[in-house]
């Protein structure tokens, strides 16, 4: 057995554990760093840090004020936040407490925040702020089993030291419990075991009530330790986590760094991140696609705008990173060196003093790596990127299977498979091409829903996942689509609609969402919605300056301009991929209109549902009408 394997199969039973073991080794080291406003409410924030051993105080501070309040082992603690530093200290505070996290979304509507928090039976909820109390407040009455509300941000909520109060009063209550209970969360901490539930994350079903995935204190264990053996990220690194930590892709990351011991700046404001990139200048990053591609059409936004010389410098440019990583890609795969003929090595030269170095800037000059899952990068854009010197690691997991199943391997890494599976995990490919999934990382089951259960997980621990692919004969895997959404047109053909999709994002820099429609029937359709700063920009230079979005897509000028980049995506399609209709929709889709998933990703039902008007318009007077 290797050394890797059997640290993995050795691992402790907890995070908290592990959380314990780091702050014994490295109680000095930096931790993390947050950032303050800045006290005049102008001007830039201030970044604070925190080490090992100051994080540990506020830890067990938390741990030992739920300890007081009366939560006991594997009772749910809810935690409804946006990503902030207190959330990764409260999940922590609730580890060592023996408790479990249940997560919510803080955009979360007051009706599903209530179904989440009843069906978990949650006993404390831990509240960002006033507007999440007043969901929990407004459903109480729902709520037999919420004892107590702790808000993290107390302004303008009153406290009355019971039902509601604040983080604060709940540390002073747990360094209070300390001074007489000094021995207290470690004793808690010691007492878990491997299979003691840590977490229950709720899927955002695209129909119906959300699912309470039931993720035990082992599944974090095992993925501190397979993350840490990737060797992808060392004591050295820098990472800077914006992700929503209710996601089963951010919450993985704060169990890694916890393993590996590095720096991590949090800050889940994700319209600065463009002003953090530059003053945190990670090493490393973990994004979903969406945000690769706004940066890609905000840079070929930009060089359009700068007039026709510098743009056709920026086309020239991509295509020379394009081609520059296919050839070094190939090139390693086939020698194990990631090198390029001499021509377009001398082009990629000129191509990264005029443009890739300044990309590489924006994203604050040291980023050796980014992590990107949760949907599929379009590979045009990946290799891009990689082209440019962002190398992005596209990798691949489900909520079930606690994130990270598989990640590309470093140097060797693939632009459009998600790579090799973490050590410990098996996979297999069905006979109808569903990826199934076996090892340490795969949930115990949904919560009180043991038929559920039993439709996705077998006796024998082979999950499955929903999802199709393929295999390479070396083990990188290619998903191809989502089972229930491969589309059969009347004519009988398959078509994965993610893979159109994901080549129209790649030709076109003006689209923000896609939907390829054109189950049972003759041709197929797409819903585009455009990148409202891109197309508003392209609309100042084409006489429709001050229109608002609404106007401008409707335009015929500018579904001139869209049928264009359609003509293109279909040149390089088969017959019966083909978009044959389009329709530009009034406005972008968006998580509030339930459209998009926390995560952002496409919820295809509801979007079909929404806009069944202009599907059924675009096949009116078709044959099958």
């Amino acid at each position: 057995m290797s050394d890797t394997q059997n640290q993995i199969e050795n691992r402790p039973p907890s995070v908290a554990s592990l959380f314990l073991t780091r702050v014994e080794r490295t109680p000095d080291a930096e931790a993390y760093r947050y950032p303050v406003p800045a006290a005049s409410g102008t001007g830039p924030d201030e970044w604070k840090s925190l080490s090992w051993g100051q994080a540990a105080e506020r830890v067990y501070a938390i741990a030992a004020g739920l300890a007081d309040l009366g939560v006991r082992a594997e009772e749910r603690v809810a935690l409804a936040s946006s990503t902030r530093v207190e959330w990764i200290l409260a999940d922590l505070g609730v580890m060592c407490a023996g408790a479990a996290t249940t997560t919510v979304y803080p955009q979360t509507n007051a009706e599903e925040s209530a179904f989440i928090l009843s069906d978990s039976e949650s006993k404390v909820l831990i509240a960002e702020d006033a507007a999440q109390l007043a969901k929990a407040v407004e459903r109480r009455g729902d709520l037999p089993n919420l004892r107590h509300v702790v808000v993290v941000d107390p302004a303008g909520v009153e406290s009355d030291g019971e039902f509601v109060l604040s983080l604060a009063e709940l540390e002073a209550r747990g360094k209070a419990y300390l001074e007489k209970h000094p021995g207290a969360v470690k004793e808690r901490v010691a007492a878990i075991t491997s299979t003691q539930l840590a977490t229950l994350i709720y899927t955002s079903g695209t129909t119906g009530r959300p699912k309470g995935v039931r993720l035990p204190h082992d599944n974090w264990s095992y993925m501190a330790k397979a993350i840490a053996a990737t060797g992808l990220v060392t004591q050295d690194d820098v990472q800077y986590l914006w992700l929503p930590l209710a996601h089963v892709f951010g919450k993985v990351l704060t169990s890694g760094q916890i393993e590996v011991g590095h720096v991590t700046a949090v800050d889940g404001r994700v319209d600065k991140i463009i002003e953090n990139l530059p003053v945190v200048q990670p090493t490393y990053m973990a994004a979903v696609p969406r945000i690769f591609e706004k940066v890609y059409n905000g840079v070929a936004a930009k060089a359009r705008a700068a007039g026709g010389a510098k743009y056709k410098i920026f086309q020239w440019a991509a295509g020379v990173a394009r081609d520059y990583a296919k050839a070094t890609q190939d090139n390693f795969r086939r020698t194990g060196t990631a090198s390029a003929p001499f021509g377009l090595s001398a082009k990629h030269k000129v191509a990264d003093a005029l443009v890739y170095g300044k990309i590489r800037e924006a994203f604050g000059g040291n980023l050796r790596a980014c992590i990107s899952g949760s949907a599929a990068l379009a590979p045009e854009i990946g290799y891009f990127f990689a082209g440019a010197g962002i190398h992005i690691l596209e990798g691949y997991g489900l909520t079930e299977s606690s994130a990270a199943s598989f990640v590309n391997p470093g140097e060797a890494y693939r632009t459009g498979t998600v790579g090799k599976p973490l050590p410990g995990t098996e996979v297999r490919i069905a006979d109808d091409g569903e990826i199934l999934l076996r090892g340490p990382g795969i949930m115990e089951g949904y919560h009180g829903l043991p038929e559920k259960t039993a439709e996705v997980l077998e006796s024998d621990g082979w999950f499955h996942t929903g999802d199709i692919g393929e295999l390479s004969a070396d083990g990188y895997l290619r998903i191809t689509d989502r089972k229930k959404d491969l589309i059969k047109t009347s004519g009988g053909k398959y078509i994965a609609p993610a893979e159109v999709e994901g080549q129209f994002k790649a030709v076109c820099p003006f689209v923000s969402n896609i939907l390829v429609h054109g189950a049972d029937r003759n041709f197929c359709t797409a819903l585009i919605a455009l990148d409202e700063p891109a197309i508003l920009g392209w609309a100042a230079e084409h006489d429709l300056a001050g229109k608002p979005y609404a106007e401008v897509v409707a335009d015929a000028r500018t579904q001139k301009l869209i049928q264009g980049y359609v003509d293109r995506l279909n040149e390089g399609l088969q017959r019966w991929q083909t978009i044959k209709k389009f329709r530009l929709l009034p406005r972008d889709l968006d998580i509030e209109h339930g459209e998009l998933t926390p995560s952002l990703k496409l919820k295809r039902p509801v979007v079909e549902r929404e806009y069944k008007d202009l599907i059924e318009e675009m096949y009116a007077g078709s044959r099958e009408s």
